[in-house]
């Protein structure tokens, strides 16, 4: 019980951050009132109004009259009771002087406001170090209007990331409270891009436990740790040298193609490729690529569909049926996309 009751308030305290001392202050002083009014009640037998008056004007020490009469314990009681209150205000007062002079106050409240927008998230995308390659990875996510919450330790980056409006959390993307804030729940992909390996795979074993159904991409630095993050839950690994590497070469070898994906990945044509995935309840569900007339009537080309098992069918034929679940690869214009989603 006390082991369940010591978490709870750490995880209050992670929460509250600075506010703790002032919290702790307040209530302090609430039990200093009601054990206060409670002796002058019980005790002293005087009424409410009584009581709470004169333990104000006790812990104020404004010098006022004592209210009625007090016996010998009373007013021992009530010496105790000025050493105990004014020592709450100091601490209080000490509280409040270090957010204000520390400048924290407004950093504070834009903090809160921001933690009370990530907890209003669902479907959102979770991304663990703003790093080299996390900075780019969020960038990409909110150019497609997709909302994004940060988890970042770094306080320059955090600041950073406050100054461009990226939602983001001061804190180590390896605690379950972190995760929690971060709304790992109500998220439907984690990318982690930690620079240490050990991390990203505590990550996504932390991850997986959380959410059990969450997409995870981690990032590896060697090819030996693809397995490990594999088996900690990953359910796409990805090795920024390796791909690095391979786009030179290819933009060497085949550079009309690669300057062609680019563009159509990225908009810079009205040309693009995405991924549409059909519910059970599409009109396209069993029917073949030439009864679902995707070609005519949105003007693009499915050059592959992947399967609700896994499996990758491309370049299908006219006669391939579409299923409840599966995933077409199209290219065209962004009109044509924007127009078949209404029916998927």
């Amino acid at each position: 019980m006390f082991k369940v009751v010591h978490q709870r308030m750490l995880r209050l305290r992670a929460r509250l951050g600075t506010l703790w001392s002032v919290v702790l202050g307040v209530v302090y002083m609430v039990l200093i009132f009601s054990v206060g009014i409670s002796w002058y009640m019980l005790i002293e037998d005087w009424d409410l109004a009584s009581s709470f008056y004169m333990v104000v004007i006790t812990l104020s020490t404004v010098g006022f009259m004592e209210v009625h009469q007090l016996t010998t314990e009373g007013r021992i009681f009530t010496a105790f009771m000025i050493m105990a209150g004014v020592g709450g205000f100091v601490f209080i007062a000490g509280a409040f002087a270090q957010l204000i002079i520390e400048g924290r106050l407004q950093i504070l409240w834009g903090k809160r406001k921001m933690q009370k927008e990530i907890s209003k998230l669902k479907g959102h995308y979770i991304v663990c170090g703003y790093g080299r390659i996390g900075s780019i990875v969020v960038q990409e996510i909110m150019h497609e209007g997709h909302p994004v919450v940060v988890v970042e330790q770094d306080p320059e980056l955090i600041d950073k990331m406050e100054q461009e409006g990226v939602l983001c959390i001061e804190g180590d993307a390896t605690s379950d409270e972190v995760m929690i804030m971060a709304g790992l729940s109500q998220a439907c992909s984690l990318i982690t891009a930690l620079t240490s390996d050990a991390a990203n795979v505590y990550v996504t074993l932390t991850a997986r436990q959380l959410n059990p159904d969450i997409t995870i991409v981690a990032r590896a630095g060697d090819k030996s740790h693809i397995s490990r993050l594999e088996l900690a839950g990953a359910d796409r690994v990805v090795l920024p040298n390796f791909i690095g590497g391979v786009r030179m070469a290819q933009n060497v070898l085949r550079p009309t193609v690669t300057n062609f994906i680019d563009l159509a990945v990225r908009g810079g044509i009205d040309l693009q490729m995405e991924e549409l995935l059909v519910s059970p309840e599409s009109e396209l569900v069993n029917k073949d690529l030439i009864e679902s007339q995707i070609r005519p009537r949105y003007n693009l080309i499915i050059i592959a569909i992947k399967k609700e098992s896994g499996d990758m069918v491309f370049n299908p034929g006219p006669k391939e049926v579409i299923q409840g679940n599966d995933t077409l690869l199209a290219v065209g214009r962004k009109s044509g996309l924007s127009e078949i989603k209404e029916i998927l």
